[in-house]
């Protein structure tokens, strides 16, 4: 099977461009049906072969695949099809891996390696959700549960023996820490989180932790923004309660899975109006963004994304090299060990059909040796007697070919056969030397 990725991330394509193929949880089923019919039609084969995966975060959106033969241009067409893009402009953001190098990539992404905050672990239960959801999809074979498989067990294994994550600084910290250089005291904000996600309840409990004077938790489904609002002690808002509450809040964080923004230009300029121009701190963590751009230009707005906050959570990775370095080293013992899985894997299934041959003549001699074993037994003939001749029939069929082969043909492919027939049947011990030059007396029995 060939094994390979494509995708776009924070290091090739900005976030606009990345919002444009961001994929929810509930979007991951038809769309691995959709590759996977793309990828079939392609490979001018069945659905069946091709096994596929997705995963999309802010940071990411990767395509993880494996077929009897690699498809790097079908996989581009549908991405970009997706998207609304040309495969030709698509190409000019994305990046392809196969191979080792496919694996390679997926080992960095999941132990944090390629991630915009170095070390980060929530990596790594983003690409476990992708999985859940490629499996219940149907959507993965025996090749990609393999492939994550060891990616998950790399990443156990970097995050457990480096210092990797020991001095990184996650998204909700240099939140925290952007916002504590805009605002002197932070027990005077009154904070406002749009969504109840994984992400806000990261960032909530960092800001939380600064004991602000007042919470809110605002979300589409107010169940599970009341129980994220009673874990901070703060109150609810609903979605549509935003624009007329703004104001009220010197610090938004938002992260939904909105396909469009939920924070508009006119609603941010109101509430600078009503809040007689008093600065507003905004982090938008959402891919596509929930908050406009054009709220940027906004005096008295200071707004930031997933890409602007890139430069405060790179800090300290100078005290990270050594732990980078040992982490490498690690992800280049599974890509080994995932290279000599496939090719036991290719080798397998060359020679599963001889091994199944091989069983079912074997089990024809036995069978035929029992029942004239038994015709012996019938006409009263000794036990022991018809036991060894039932042996000693079974070996002489199980060895007359390797015999046949040792007295026939040149020296030299003689001497091939010898050293193939004595690890086949001698196991450890050496072929006797002299045995290439027996001369070739027929074989009468193999008693001793």
């Amino acid at each position: 099977m060939a094994v390979w990725t494509l995708g776009i991330n924070h290091h090739s394509a900005p976030l606009d461009l990345r919002g444009r193929f961001a994929y929810a949880l509930d979007q991951l089923a038809p769309a691995l049906s959709e590759l996977r019919q793309r990828l079939a039609v392609a490979a001018r084969g069945d659905e069946d072969q091709i096994e596929t995966a997705i995963l999309s975060t802010c940071n990411r959106t990767e395509i993880y695949c494996a077929a009897p033969r690699a498809l790097p241009c079908a996989s581009l067409e549908w991405l970009a099809r997706s998207g609304g893009m040309s495969a030709t402009e698509l190409s000019t953001y994305a990046y392809t891996h196969d191979g080792d190098l496919a694996a390679r990539h997926a080992f960095r992404v999941a132990s944090g390696l390629d991630s915009m905050v170095l070390g980060e672990a929530q990596i790594l239960g983003q690409m476990k959700n992708a999985v859940r959801a490629a499996e219940q999809a149907g959507a993965l074979g025996a090749t990609l549960h393999q492939l994550f498989q060891r990616s998950f067990a790399v990443a156990k294994e970097v995050r457990s023996s480096t210092a990797i994550g020991e001095h990184s600084i996650s998204m909700a910290a240099a939140a925290v820490r952007l916002a504590g250089q805009l605002f002197e005291d932070f027990t005077q904000l009154k904070v406002l989180f749009v969504g109840a996600g994984e992400m806000i309840e990261l960032v909530a409990t960092h800001f939380a932790a600064q004991h602000p004077q007042a919470m809110a938790v605002a979300n589409r489904t107010l169940e599970r923004g009341e129980k994220l609002a009673a874990r901070l002690g703060a109150h609810t808002l609903r979605i549509g309660e935003l624009p007329d509450s703004l104001h009220e809040f010197d610090v938004i964080v938002s992260c939904t899975a909105s396909s469009v923004p939920i924070i508009g230009l006119g609603a941010v300029e109101r509430a600078l109006k009503r809040r007689r121009n008093k600065p507003m701190f905004m982090v938008d963590l959402a891919v596509p963004r929930d908050i406009e751009p054009e709220v940027q230009q906004q005096e008295n707005v200071y707004l930031y994304t997933v890409d602007d906050l890139a430069g405060v959570v790179q800090a300290g990775k100078a005290h990270r090299q050594a732990a980078i370095a040992q982490a490498e080293a690690i992800i280049d013992n599974g890509v080994q060990g995932f290279a000599r899985w496939l090719e036991l894997r290719q080798s397998d299934r060359a020679v599963v059909p001889l091994i199944q041959q091989l069983h079912q003549q074997a089990q024809s001699w036995n069978e035929q040796e029992v029942a004239r074993a038994r015709k012996m037994l019938a006409r009263g003939q000794d036990v022991d007697a018809v036991l060894q001749a039932l042996a000693d029939s079974v070996a002489r069929k199980m060895l007359h070919g390797a015999v046949t082969e040792l007295r026939n043909g040149d020296a030299q492919d003689r001497q091939h056969t010898a050293e193939m027939v004595s690890r086949l049947f001698l196991r450890n011990h050496a072929a006797p030397a002299q045995a290439l030059d027996a001369p070739k007396a027929p074989i009468t029995s193999l008693r001793h």
